[in-house]
């Protein structure tokens, strides 16, 4: 089937993540699947539909979907994938293996029944790489299938229960080395009010295949205050 884009949601669960943070980035990518300015940026779209998965990872073998492939092209597709997110079993591994992710998300992208212009891996996460597939190899990878990945850092003062705190920009380290592709951004989220908004704009920007402003990259940016309030 031919969709505008396909898109594959891919959240980090390690436990570098906290139960509270893994909840919160659920409970965002649930109200931000279901918000009309999403529903709206799909619908806009030439064919009016697109494909996505939302999958959840961790360690090098850990990379399960939460919600297989589907098509949104309404509000009711929409709300039915989101619930069906909501409802998935919720389990966590302990490393992360963000190469390992992202040559996870290529191959579901490869290997899926969907023709698209436009093929995303959308990647969030709260620390850096600490195992798996180089970055540089899951790069080559998503180049290779023409996959653009964006990223969405969590910045949190927690470093989790598992791992010693690592000194790393989080927002230069995505830019510079998680994110690939033509037009591939990063959007960081620092509070539970700017996570909501940045998973939104990020979602629309992605659907929509607008190349962002500096400012619309920007969760703190007051023009984007009345996102991810209310769907």
């Amino acid at each position: 089937m031919d969709v505008d884009v396909e898109l594959v949601l891919a959240v980090d669960i390690s436990y570098s993540v906290d139960e509270e943070e893994a909840h919160r980035q659920r409970e965002g990518y649930v109200a931000a699947l279901a918000h009309q300015d999403v529903i709206r940026s799909i619908q806009g779209g030439p064919l009016g539909r697109i494909a996505v998965t939302y999958v959840e990872w961790a360690d090098t073998g850990f990379q399960r979907a939460a919600a297989d492939w589907t098509v949104i092209a309404s509000e009711e597709d929409a709300l039915n994938f989101a619930a069906r997110v909501a409802a998935a079993p919720f389990e966590r591994g302990h490393y992360t293996a963000i190469g390992s992710a992202i040559a996870d998300g290529v191959r579901r992208i490869d290997e899926n029944d969907y023709t698209a212009p436009r093929l995303i891996i959308d990647i969030s996460g709260d620390g850096p790489q600490n195992q798996g597939l180089p970055l540089e190899s899951a790069h080559a990878l998503a180049d290779q299938s023409n996959v653009v990945v964006n990223g969405l850092p969590v910045i949190s003062e927690n470093s989790g229960r598992w791992v010693r705190p690592v000194e790393v920009h989080l927002e230069d380290y995505f830019r510079n080395n998680v994110i690939t592709g033509p037009g591939a951004f990063v959007v960081p989220a620092r509070t539970e009010d700017e996570f909501r908004v940045a998973i939104l704009r990020k979602l629309v920007l992605e659907i929509a295949g607008a190349m962002p402003s500096r400012s619309e990259l920007d969760p703190a940016n007051p023009a984007l205050e009345g996102l991810g309030r209310a769907p």
